[in-house]
């Protein structure tokens, strides 16, 4: 499966809608988990392994080289971290984490 881009196609949208492109990403198993996790600051492999519940090194290794293509994430000597626009993504996903608690509580 190839990085999904915009303008190219992704699931969903033969012509690589930004939105459509996104939404293809978020929704590869683990991406939208890893963002979630380096939110809370740099992680090494390891490390980010386990805040993902033991993901496999396998789809770690390929999510994580996907969202670095698309620089969402990067490596510093303290790990894999959250660029600038991994961080402005995260903000607009945050609040679904709010939400979702306020759910779980009625449902």
């Amino acid at each position: 499966m190839s990085i999904p881009l915009p303008g190219k196609p992704v699931r969903g949208s033969k012509t690589g809608k930004p939105i459509m492109a996104l939404l293809d990403l978020l929704g590869r198993t683990w991406a939208l988990g890893i963002i979630w996790h380096l939110s809370q600051g740099p992680a090494t492999f390891r490390e980010l392994q386990q805040r993902c519940e033991k993901i496999s090194p396998t789809l770690l290794n390929t999510r994580l080289k996907e969202l670095k293509a698309l620089q969402l994430i990067a490596t510093q000597d303290q790990g894999y971290l959250l660029t600038q626009q991994g961080l402005s993504l995260f903000k607009i996903i945050c609040p679904l984490g709010e939400w979702s608690k306020q759910w779980a509580l009625a449902v």
